[in-house]
């Protein structure tokens, strides 16, 4: 991933030189839980983490590049590292790697590399989550208009419209947990996962000290269901991020202006037009979000793999494994921060509420007219009539607004007087139950 859209701690994550800690972190273990079983010298496996964890955590540019030089070589990556580790460790170096094949050293690693970037996004979706309550609660009774295909439908209020978000962002979590967890397996079981010259109680002791599970049956590799599990929960969480932004970016828009991104001082919308105020923050997730979710093809397209193994799956992972953490990290954050400091107009929610004349409202005149004793047909034949009366004639000298429409028909008003017709149209009655949907929503939060 570009820097541009890389936060450090995500990418330290996938930088080679963790990569290659993590290698003699399994390796190291893998040499103990031998030794305990007998399998290679105590004093090897001791002697393997004395000298192999100092070089270990030295490990820096120069380094890396030293491995890569014996890659070069090799055209192995993991001997590479196994020779550059033995140049330090001595003689007791031979005892490493011991009935293991390259696979367990790099879907293991993958596995930890993999979950621990999920625990950042974990954290990430929790601020996010944070946000969104705060500004639902703040705006719980904000009304404004809802739309379906665009289009005015009925009053909701701003914090419900926000709270709709928190509870997906609250299924996204879930959703990351459960990938987490489908995804933090230890494979330890030597060429096509037999374990004929590795014990399976080696990968059952590297399993458990690096926290993972051991996986059920490897072949030679972690089966890539699982990996393909992961990517499509991400991609989940990046449709989220996107359906939210779209919601801002719509919000923002100069006929609407009912909501914008926080726009700083010193800020400059356009390079030809100094007015412009444009949604960028919520434009570039829609971007990112787009970039997450085009990692899941590639996913489960390794998930086929020939026999016990092959390696088509490792280039694309080298790409899509940092990159697919690192956007959706960057992402959240960005998300969260735009949602914080996001300004919010209410009194232009309002004025966009009423713009249409009242017919927002048609639905209880509806209802009304039929508990009146008018038939479903003849009340929407008289409200539909009334409201296309009144959309046509907005802003001309004389247009009447919706309710006037409804009196001037003498049906309606001989069901309903202009008290009843009011209390029909009372935006208050479409919030009696707000406080059951937050109720639902934030239980337990």
């Amino acid at each position: 991933m570009v820097p541009r859209y890389t936060r450090p701690q995500m990418a330290a994550i996938w930088s080679p030189e963790e990569r290659f800690r993590i290698w003699f972190e399994i390796e190291a273990l893998a040499a103990e839980a031998m030794a305990q079983l007998g399998t290679i010298p105590a004093e090897a496996a001791r002697v393997i983490r004395e000298k192999g964890a100092p070089r270990a955590a030295s490990i820096g540019p120069a380094e890396v590049e030293a491995i890569d030089a014996i890659e070069r070589v090799t055209r192995h990556d993991v001997i590479a590292f196994l020779t550059w580790m033995g140049e330090g460790i001595g003689p007791e170096a031979r005892f490493m790697h011991q009935g293991m094949t390259s696979s367990d050293v790099l879907d293991t690693a993958l596995a930890v590399q993999m979950t621990r970037a999920c625990d950042l996004l974990i954290a990430d979706v929790d601020a996010l989550l944070a946000a969104l309550r705060a500004r639902a609660e703040e705006h719980k009774y904000t009304p404004t208009i809802g739309r379906s295909h665009g289009i005015h439908a009925e009053p909701t209020t701003f914090g419900l419209k926000l709270a709709g978000h928190y509870a997906e962002f609250a299924r996204n979590r879930a959703r990351l947990a459960a990938a987490r967890a489908e995804i933090a397996t230890c494979a330890i079981s030597g060429p096509v996962g037999t374990f004929a010259s590795v014990d399976p109680r080696v990968e059952a002791f590297v399993a458990e000290r690096l926290g993972l599970a051991v996986e059920p049956v490897s072949t030679q590799v972690i089966p890539r269901d699982r990996h393909a599990a992961f990517f499509a929960a991400l991609a989940v969480v990046a449709a989220g991020i996107e359906r939210l932004a779209t919601e801002v970016r719509h919000l923002q828009r100069s006929e609407v202006r009912e909501a914008e991104e926080f726009f700083h001082a010193g800020q400059k919308g356009s390079s030809a037009m100094p007015h412009k105020r444009n949604p960028v923050l919520s434009e570039n997730l829609t971007g990112l979000a787009r970039l997450v979710r085009g990692h899941v093809v590639p996913a489960l397209e390794n998930v086929a793999l020939w026999h016990e193994r092959d390696i088509s799956h490792s280039s694309v992972e080298r790409v899509i494994a940092p990159d697919a953490t690192i956007a959706l990290d960057f992402a959240l954050a960005r998300t969260t921060g735009m949602m914080e400091k996001l300004t919010v107009y209410p009194e232009r929610m309002a004025e966009n509420l009423e713009s249409l004349g009242g017919v927002v409202h048609s639905q209880k005149v509806l209802l009304a007219l039929t508990q009146a004793g008018m038939s479903r047909e003849e009340s929407y034949a008289a409200v539909q009539a009334a409201a296309m009366a009144t959309w046509t004639r907005l802003g001309k000298p004389d247009a009447r607004s919706f309710a006037a429409n409804l009196l001037a028909n003498p049906a309606v008003a001989a069901r309903l007087d202009a008290a009843a017709l009011q209390a029909a149209m009372d935006p208050q009655r479409d919030f009696r139950h707000v406080d059951t949907v937050f109720a639902r929503v934030f239980a337990g939060a």
